[in-house]
């Protein structure tokens, strides 16, 4: 019989280096659906993991709220609460507040408590500050205050859901089954440098992006005394952070469109830029010099998702792996073709993308999430 272990693991490392499970599916029409593939795809990964972190984002999910902030806030003892929800009084117009259904499930140990709010800024904000920018601005001012209190959702009409566990068990003790979504990720964490704790699980996420990650960013620090001159923050002790920090501040405050930011985070070696033609050069060259403190070193591969869009992307070198298929409106993204192949047999197409080469998903332009209302319709 084949020995595995003389494959896999050559020299006899203790520290599994390729781990990390990530998955995403989108459905480029906008039709909502269930999450129970995605649960089962990234179940199908579980080795992959350690049981130290798993999460999901899910877009299109509160139709009902669509045009809110939607506040997801863990409380790691509940003794802040009280003091937390009075910020966001003063700072907001809170129009529904939950806590946020779960189930016991035997293997989620001390879970926070897990609260969401539907939220409005003030119309009192000044031109030179837009609503996103108030919004980051006080995300980033609870989560650095003394409170053990702390936002990881912050989008409109999605949601992250984390926490420490496998990440079918977090599926499980969020409900997630119940919920619907036109755009669903997911990860299974196998931490190596960081702490393990219910805010460093993955999707990492500010206003609607989110990301999540299987590598090492090993410019961290570089990336993040870049970032905190424009009032970013890292307090969730984990290295994919600051890649969510990154986007917003790339493609939302800097503008710029997805085929560049991409260039910046997985920038082109110095030696092929030399061979490239002469404006391409001079792009690509103006990009690094400018931007060259964003650029992520380390082995990557990671899923990008917004409104609209979802991105999978790895390091130049493609040190991680990614696997994408379509089936008709579908898009997968994942570590291993077989959770795809789980989930959706028959492809029509499936491929490795190049290193360091996005690959983009977007809603077709027609396509608008359904509402309820929509949905209700749809099924009569």
């Amino acid at each position: 019989m084949k020995n595995f272990l003389r494959i896999n693991n050559t020299f006899g490392d203790d520290k599994v280096i390729d781990a990390c499970s990530i998955f995403g599916a989108m459905d480029k029409s906008g039709r909502r659906f269930s999450g129970e593939g995605v649960i089962r795809a990234i179940a199908n990964m579980h080795d992959r993991g350690n049981g130290l972190g798993g999460g999901f984002a899910v877009y299109g999910l509160y139709p009902e709220h669509a045009d809110k902030y939607a506040l997801h806030l863990m409380y790691l003892s509940g003794r802040d609460k009280q003091d937390t929800e009075a910020f966001l009084r003063d700072n907001f117009t809170v129009a529904y507040q939950e806590e946020v259904p779960t189930r016991a499930t035997a293997a989620i140990k001390n879970p926070p408590l897990v609260y969401r709010y539907y939220v409005d800024v003030p119309d009192t904000l000044t031109e030179k500050l837009s609503a996103d920018d108030y919004v980051v601005s006080k995300v980033m001012q609870i989560n650095t205050s003394a409170n053990d209190s702390f936002v990881f959702s912050s989008g409109k009409n999605m949601a992250v859901f984390k926490g420490v566990g496998f990440p079918e068990e977090i599926a499980e003790y969020f409900r997630l089954e119940e919920y619907k979504g036109y755009l669903w990720t997911s990860h299974g964490r196998f931490p190596t440098n960081t702490a393990a704790w219910w805010g460093g699980a993955h999707p990492f996420s500010i206003l609607d992006w989110t990301v999540v990650h299987n590598g090492e960013i090993s410019s961290y620090g570089i990336n993040r005394r870049y970032l905190e001159q424009f009032g970013y923050q890292c307090t969730m002790q984990t290295d994919t952070e600051v890649i969510a920090y990154a986007v917003d501040l790339l493609m939302r405050k800097h503008n710029l469109p997805l085929e560049i930011a991409v260039k910046v985070l997985a920038a082109p070696f110095w030696d092929d830029i030399g061979r490239m033609p002469e404006a391409e050069r001079e792009l690509d060259s103006a990009l690094r010099l400018t931007y060259g403190s964003l650029l992520l070193n380390g082995p990557f591969a990671i899923i990008i998702a917004h409104s609209g869009e979802m991105i999978g992307l790895t390091d130049r070198i493609r040190l991680r792996p990614m696997v994408v298929g379509e089936k008709g409106d579908m898009v997968y993204l994942s570590s291993e073709e077989s959770a795809i192949r789980l989930v959706s047999p028959e492809l029509d197409n499936v491929w490795s993308p190049v290193g360091g080469e996005p690959v983009i998903a977007r809603l077709k332009s027609a396509a608008r999430p359904m509402t309820k209302a929509k949905e209700k319709a749809a099924a009569r």
